[in-house]
């Protein structure tokens, strides 16, 4: 009896119900299903309210209390560097697959319903470095958390602003926890939405993009992610258990924003230290695209096959240089992997932009993929920075993870 009532207080338990709810809704009343997507939206956007406050105050408080400065600089420089050399790998990996897999070999461009991509057209040809930062909220309150937490250490009366803040802290991360409460609404309104509009059949077609795609992000998580954690002693089955009623809802939801604050939380309490955590994660989520470099790439040879274009190896470097500049810019843009994979083609002008229309109705259906390994990549790069800039608790860790 225990047992089940334990069950029935899971999150991830209502998550995973909620999920599968979704897909028997979208598959059998499609109509129904596509009107669930305001419970989606309507989630996400609760959580987003969370994001801005959560990592200014993470930020400032963990800066303000760390009081050497040359360590802020040394783990933002560290940060960067570590996303540029993973993200790289990531691109490279989703190359070498689509070369072994060839997805887009055999398929024909009428076979598969197309779309309108005139307005990611638009949005590639005005995009700009100075728009990502304008309009990116995430980097902005970064940057005013870091000048304010740096600003404090100056400041002789310091003490009382972070007991301030820490207090603000605590209230924000129990209301977090209340919205959290209806994660399960979330990932069904998401869920129900993608089959119903969609619909199983239109991946048919593109089968053969979806395997390459899933397998390459497998290879990802579960070869380079889990060599990293390696490299540490922690076990990377154990963070992803760790974290799976999380994962159930980016998976259901389509966005790494719907648990980034939960995550920067459980970070914190499985032992990552609150600077590390509120520093990497945040410049994570705009430059540590994992999931979504590896898609980009694989995107753009899928296209070069199914329209027989024969790439050059110059060309080909190009790709990799270009994708290695706009895929960081990815988070910051509505409709950011469209928007990015244009300006991609657009330059490079081998490839007909018009493909992307062929992506249209399969591209939901891999939002969660890349979403999930942006996530979980995230999760990895703090816990490998902690280690290395030894800010890491183990025995938080192993408390957390027998929790």
């Amino acid at each position: 009896m225990k047992s089940v009532i334990k069950l029935f207080k899971n999150l991830t338990f209502w998550v995973l119900t909620a999920i599968v709810a979704g897909v028997l809704l979208g598959h059998f009343a499609p109509d129904t299903a596509v009107k669930m997507e305001g419970l989606g939206k309507a989630f996400i956007s609760v959580v987003k309210l969370f994001i801005a406050p959560i990592i200014f105050l993470t930020i400032t408080v963990g800066i303000s209390n760390m009081g050497d400065l040359k360590k802020v600089g040394k783990v933002g420089a560290k940060s960067i560097l570590y996303f540029e050399i993973v993200t790289t790998v990531a691109l490279l990996i989703g190359i070498a697959v689509s070369y072994l897999f060839q997805p887009g070999v055999g398929v024909s461009v009428n076979s598969v319903a197309g779309g309108d991509v005139s307005q990611y057209q638009k949005r590639a040809e005005v995009f700009s470095w100075w728009t990502f930062f304008k309009d990116n909220i995430t980097i902005q309150v970064l940057i005013l958390a870091i000048l304010l937490g740096v600003g404090l250490n100056y400041y002789s009366k310091k003490q009382q602003v972070i007991d301030f803040l820490s207090r603000i802290s605590k209230y924000v991360f129990k209301a977090l926890h209340w919205v959290m409460i209806f994660a399960p609404l979330g990932a069904f309104g998401g869920m129900a939405f993608t089959i119903g509009k969609y619909g199983v059949d239109t991946l048919l077609p593109l089968m053969k993009l979806m395997f390459s795609v899933y397998a390459t992000m497998a290879i990802f998580i579960f070869g380079i992610l889990y060599l990293i954690m390696r490299y540490y002693k922690v076990s990377l089955w154990s963070f992803l258990k760790y974290i799976k009623a999380e994962l159930l809802v980016v998976l259901g939801t389509s966005s790494s924003e719907a648990a980034l604050p939960s995550l920067m939380e459980k970070l914190e309490r499985m032992g990552c230290a609150k600077p590390v955590v509120g520093l990497v994660v945040p410049s994570g989520y705009s430059f540590n695209l994992d999931g979504t470099t590896i898609y980009l790439s694989m995107a753009t040879l899928f296209l070069s096959q199914v329209y027989q274009v024969t790439l050059s190896l110059e060309q080909m470097f190009t790709i990799i240089g270009i994708l290695m500049v706009t895929s960081k810019g990815a988070a910051g843009v509505t409709g950011s992997g469209f928007v990015v994979l244009a300006s991609t083609l657009t330059a490079i002008k081998v490839i007909p932009i018009e493909g992307l229309a062929l992506l249209l109705g399969v591209d939901r259906f891999m939002s969660e993929a890349r979403s999930i390994t942006n996530f979980i990549g995230n999760g990895v790069a703090t816990i490998w920075i902690a280690n290395n800039e030894a800010a890491f608790d183990r025995e938080k860790m192993h408390k957390a993870f027998e929790e």
